[in-house]
């Protein structure tokens, strides 16, 4: 029985911002948008993650003109941001009013699929926009992040999907943000997760060490409906696997997808064409993440950090103190914003030459539970080395913040020509408001 599998294409979103700092322009994504609307991928991801923060802050962009502006040029195809949660965009909590209004904006401009997740895995993070996205008439995907250690297992990742259906998703994503789900686990995580959840499986995952394409072709054949890939130009890497080659792979098979092989060489040939105008992606198998699962932008990001201060002979021993860190703060996935928490602090204990003389102020947030429930209880001795006598909270923090479009809106004025760009201000105010500033 043929079984079409389904191809979300990263090239607007998670592709550059693995390869490109996130920097691909639009007016770059354009040149090949119109024949992108044509190959008929199950959808394109081209908004979310750190893309709108990129836009205001870097490319003098609207990130919401450019979400109008690719629903026009793609009107054939769905469209696909990632959301994380109750954190936006950003990397803090937002009041329920904030999460409902952002999620109902996009939608507006012109989602179709949000794909929500927590970096905890704690599905009270993620319920509020759940609900949103149904409300607002998009769908709802829910993740389910992927990472390794002692108290992370199958049980647990089909137990958090149930609990996501039960909250109204639509369908079901396993995010492997570093790239490290083995072929085998794939297969039987896939496997489980077909036997306890009546939604579709997506899989997200890198090439960052070498593994994605072969834990895709196990997950498709355990019964994963649609896959993440990037067209080859911005393949590999730290990147999704190679648009062509799987699309190449499945051919005259069970699982074909259906694509045209020409008409992607021509998008590539058009991408490769412009790519010219950036600095050139290094594109390499890092087998490190399978010991730090530092996720590949975060570990080119802190090379480029360590360089800048002239500490590159720290960057082995930074390395080997993050999983040291990780397992401290209960073992929380490397993910945005948990990867920059539990890397900044190991920075800071390897620098300083004394482990937690400086403790950030998010990870003593993230140790008064102020970003929900770590994967397992932090050790008392840790938690007040790092919060000293304070409690941790024990319910849902957004629970704790007051409504913010209107405090928001008395704040930046007459600055803001809408609601978007309220949302904008609220997510990333400097660089917002610089950017009204200029756009006046």
């Amino acid at each position: 029985m043929k079984r079409k599998i389904g191809i979300t294409e990263t090239l607007f979103r998670d592709a550059h911002q693995s390869l490109l700092a996130t920097r691909l322009k639009l007016e770059d994504m354009l040149s090949v948008a119109e024949m992108i609307d044509q190959v008929g991928y199950y959808s394109v991801e081209m908004w979310g993650g750190a893309t709108f923060d990129t836009c205001l802050r870097y490319l003098n962009e609207d990130p919401w003109e450019r979400l109008r502006v690719l629903r026009k040029r793609l009107p054939n195809t769905k469209l696909q941001m990632l959301l994380r949660g109750q954190n936006l965009l950003a990397y803090r909590q937002y009041p329920d009013d904030v999460v409902d209004t952002f999620v109902a904006k996009s939608v507006e401009n012109g989602i179709d699929i949000i794909r929500i997740f927590d970096a905890l895995n704690d599905t009270r993070n993620l319920e509020r926009a759940i609900k949103a996205a149904k409300k607002a008439g998009a769908h709802a995907q829910a993740s389910v992040v992927y990472t390794v250690s002692p108290v992370h297992d199958i049980q647990g990742y089909v137990k958090t999907a149930q609990e996501l259906a039960q909250m109204g998703a639509d369908s079901i994503c396993i995010k492997d943000m570093a790239g490290i789900l083995t072929p085998a686990v794939a297969r039987e995580l896939i496997t489980q997760l077909r036997k306890a959840v009546d939604l579709p499986i997506h899989l997200h995952s890198h090439s960052t060490c070498g593994l994605a394409s072969m834990t895709y072709w196990e997950a498709i054949q355990a019964g994963a409906d649609v896959v993440d890939t990037a067209i080859s130009a911005l393949a590999l890497g730290t990147s999704q696997p190679p648009t062509e080659s799987l699309v190449k792979a499945l051919q005259d098979t069970e699982y074909d997808t259906g694509l045209d092989l020409a008409l992607l060489a021509e998008i590539n040939s058009k991408i490769k064409a412009v790519l010219g105008g950036y600095q050139s992606p290094r594109i390499s198998v890092n087998t490190e993440v399978l010991v730090s699962q530092i996720p590949g932008g975060m570990l080119s990001n802190l090379r480029a950090q360590l360089e800048q201060q002239k500490l590159s002979h720290k960057y082995q021993e930074i390395l080997q103190e993050v999983p040291r860190v990780r397992r401290e703060l209960g073992y929380p996935p490397l993910v945005t914003p948990m990867s920059q928490i539990v890397g900044t602090q190991a920075v800071l204990n390897v620098v300083t030459g004394e482990r937690y003389k400086i403790k950030t102020k998010e990870i003593k947030d993230y140790v008064k539970g102020l970003y929900g429930r770590p994967p397992v209880p932090i050790e008392p001795e840790m938690q007040k080395k790092i919060i000293g006598d304070e409690q941790p909270i024990t319910g849902r923090p957004a629970d704790r913040l007051s409504p913010g479009m209107e405090a928001a809106r008395a704040e930046i004025k007459d600055l803001a020509a809408s609601d978007e760009d309220v949302l904008s201000y609220i997510l990333f105010p400097d660089y917002a408001r610089q950017f009204f500033m200029n756009r006046k």
